[in-house]
């Protein structure tokens, strides 16, 4: 009998004794069949979690999106692609947890977001549910990016450094070995281009925008300088130190070390730049390494890597850079939201992720891995690099 069957049925009916109560059955019957059938589906449909990612890192995230679900069917995750650019995606996310309640159960999240989105309460604080010897697989600085105010609220997926590209065989050929001073960068650059053998020494992210900030950070450590103290607020911009490391970069354009473009260059311009051979030396990620070792790149086998050049007498700073993951504090799926979690950020869901993708590990024994080592030569240098990089301001006014 159709449900419209029944409605005639039960208006034309005499509502005395006996028919009554038939009726009065066939309704609660037919009400319970629609709601226990509407329990079994809402049990039986996966639960969805979702994550706004920059564009760009969507694709290399679907394996291990894939091997969570093979191994969790009853909960799906949702890669919402975002603009390419990370401040844009930052933008998006502060917009959605303002508006209330945020779609996004799992936050992607640029290392220096952290102190933003935990002072403002947006993200859930895993302190209590991550052990001691679970953080101690990471490098200790990913770890502490991870932190405000002494509480955890970010696990690490894999991290990032800026380092300093050099033609080893130009330099090579010339009779120099690697710079380790800003006054070694400028001779050296200086010599390779009175021989002819690049047309610009030095290339670096000059435009304004994070690039430009990233960059900037190692030069302050370089000569030892610093932004902002967090704990006690003390400004250093305008420090001798912050001038030195002002006056480098402007010396490299005004003495031709750089071209006059390089103010308005971002990673890709100054990659390319150097990739094509116009300049000995370039300031970037370690996306580089990659693409310019590729079988069809011309500087295939003939590029070095160090941690970036400094003062003398001071220490070298590798501005720390990376991403991981932070749970919204609003989500309605906390549970399923942490078991993606741990397993997005445990060693061999991991290990399979840097060894296709090539990224710059967060847990330490990958950087000295056998596998990975034949894979990827430049990980051993990689970790010293790691374990002394700096961190942009980490405070909540910063992002």
């Amino acid at each position: 009998m159709s449900y419209f069957d029944f409605l005639r049925r039960f208006k034309s009916a005499r509502f005395k004794g006996r028919s009554l109560r038939r009726i009065t059955l066939s309704l609660v019957c037919f009400f319970s069949i629609i709601f226990v059938s509407w329990v079994v589906m809402a049990q039986s449909s996966p639960v969805v979690l979702r994550v706004l990612v920059p564009a760009p890192d969507a694709p290399p995230l679907t394996g291990i999106v894939e091997a969570f679900e093979r191994q969790n069917p009853n909960i799906r995750i949702e890669l919402v692609e975002g603009p390419n650019a990370t401040n844009l995606v930052e933008d998006l996310y502060t917009s959605a947890f303002l508006l209330g309640d945020s779609p996004y159960d799992l936050i992607n999240m640029d290392i220096v977001w952290t102190p933003k989105f935990a002072a403002a309460g947006w993200l859930m604080d895993l302190s209590d549910r991550v052990k001691p010897d679970e953080l101690a697989r990471f490098s200790p600085v990913d770890v502490e990016g991870g932190r405000y105010e002494g509480r955890l609220y970010r696990l690490p997926m894999r991290s990032d450094v800026g380092l300093l590209y050099y033609r080893k065989d130009l330099l090579e050929e010339a009779g120099f070995s690697p710079p380790e001073t800003f006054d070694d960068l400028m001779r050296i650059s200086k010599a390779l281009q009175e021989q002819n053998k690049v047309p610009w020494g030095y290339v670096w992210q000059g435009r304004q925008y994070e690039g430009a900030v990233a960059m900037f950070v190692e030069v302050l450590k370089g000569y030892g300088g610093f932004w902002i103290d967090p704990k006690t607020e003390a400004i250093g911009l305008d420090r001798p130190e912050a001038i030195q490391a002002v006056n480098f970069l402007r010396n490299t354009i005004t003495e031709g070390i750089s071209p006059p473009g390089v103010t308005t260059y971002q990673e890709e311009d100054t990659r390319r730049f150097f990739q094509s051979g116009q300049a000995a030396f370039l300031r970037s990620w370690p996306y580089v390494w990659t693409l310019a070792n590729d079988e069809e790149s011309e500087l295939r086998g003939k590029v070095g890597i160090q941690p970036m050049v400094h003062a003398s007498g001071q220490e070298s700073g590798a501005c720390l850079g990376g991403w991981g993951l932070g749970i919204s504090k609003t989500t309605p799926h906390a549970k399923e939201a942490w078991k993606a979690m741990q397993f997005f950020t445990s060693v061999d869901p991991l290990r399979n992720f840097i060894l296709k993708e090539g990224y710059t590990p967060s847990i330490r024994e990958f950087f000295n891995d056998a596998e990975m080592v034949s894979r990827y030569s430049h990980f051993p240098q990689m970790q010293e690099v790691v374990n002394n990089a700096v961190l942009r301001p980490p405070i909540a006014q910063y992002a």
